[in-house]
């Protein structure tokens, strides 16, 4: 297998994730001189995604559109047209002009990671974005009361407490050339995002996360803001790493990038009416384990809150060159 095509002399960087929180983060990124691979979980099944997945066949292409377009270097209304999402006429309704042109991609090229590849082109993307496997994954979720739960978009709303997660098919190949860039990572980052359904769908992808556990490179998990109800009700950052150890086998990371600024109590009394709260910082317990913590103030509120893409950034750049000097 070839090696990978990258910039020379920029750190590489693979990120690892889905949803919302990992495209926020990755416009902050994709300032910085790294050389960035995003490996996007491929278990969505709702909305506009899992139509297309459904009547075509192909992955779901909600998250690779997020990433494709937080990463392009295009004008901000093309950006705006991708995320476009129709309101009416029959069979268009719901879906997103980027999710269309993701589908229309992989009919002209023939494959649907070839059409991310060309896409990604097209739109001047500052890096790769590669699913996580080329196949279709069903999500499935193991309640503490031993009821199964079928598909990611069903997890959320079934009213329990999640045991476990689980992929079919459970041998589900993962794209080579994630696993390749896995390999050949300085930096691995998985988060933020729906820590059951966008990112241990990806860790669960065999090789993935024993290629994460082979590597040299340093590795950190970027915690959520807040918890996300029906997922991670009542988790503390201890929770959210006790998860993904669970269901690994390993302790993958070497730094937990945490929020430790307070949240504004209108702000989390509009969350508490979703079930939702800040996440608790549990240092002792995270530094007892051997995590070393970035504690900052990380969030913005706008209409949601979000990570501050550009202060989290900073933060994992640093600890990227810091890294890259020890290694010379």
């Amino acid at each position: 297998m070839s090696a990978i095509k990258r910039e020379a002399g920029r750190p590489r960087i693979v990120v690892i994730g889905g949803g919302t929180g990992l495209s926020v983060m990755l416009r902050g990124l994709k300032e910085k001189p790294l050389d960035i691979t995003a490996i996007v979980t491929v278990a969505d099944d709702g909305g506009s995604s899992g139509v297309l997945r459904s009547e075509l066949q192909i992955p779901p292409p909600g998250d690779i559109r997020n990433v494709l377009t937080a990463l392009a270097d295009v004008e901000p209304l093309l950006s705006q047209m991708l995320q476009h999402r129709f309101s009416s006429g029959a069979g268009l309704a719901g879906h997103s002009l980027g999710n269309l042109m993701l589908a229309a991609m992989k009919d002209i090229t023939g494959d649907f990671v070839t059409g991310v590849r060309e896409l990604s082109r097209v739109l001047a993307v500052r890096g790769r974005v590669l699913p996580a496997s080329a196949h279709q994954i069903v999500l499935k979720a193991e309640m503490t009361d031993g009821t199964i739960i079928v598909g990611e978009s069903n997890i959320p709303l079934a009213g329990g407490k999640i045991k476990r997660v689980f992929i079919e098919p459970a041998n589900v190949a993962p794209l080579d050339e994630a696993v390749e860039a896995i390999r050949e990572a300085d930096a691995i980052l998985v988060g933020p995002g729906s820590l059951y359904t966008s990112i241990l769908p990806n860790l669960l992808v065999p090789k993935l996360a024993e290629a994460i556990v082979g590597s040299n490179a340093i590795k950190m998990f970027i915690c959520n803001v807040m918890t996300q109800p029906g997922e991670t009700d009542d988790f503390s950052v201890g929770d959210h790493l006790q998860a993904v150890y669970d269901h690994v086998g390993h302790q993958l990371f070497d730094y937990v990038i945490v929020n430790n600024g307070e949240i504004p109590p209108q702000v989390q009394s509009k969350y508490a009416e979703q079930g939702a709260k800040a996440v608790h910082l549990d240092l002792d317990e995270v530094e007892k384990r051997g995590y070393k913590v970035i504690a900052d103030r990380l969030v913005l509120f706008r209409t949601y809150l979000r990570h501050d893409a550009e202060k989290l950034s900073h933060h994992i750049f640093q600890l990227v060159e810091s890294w890259m000097v020890r290694k010379r």
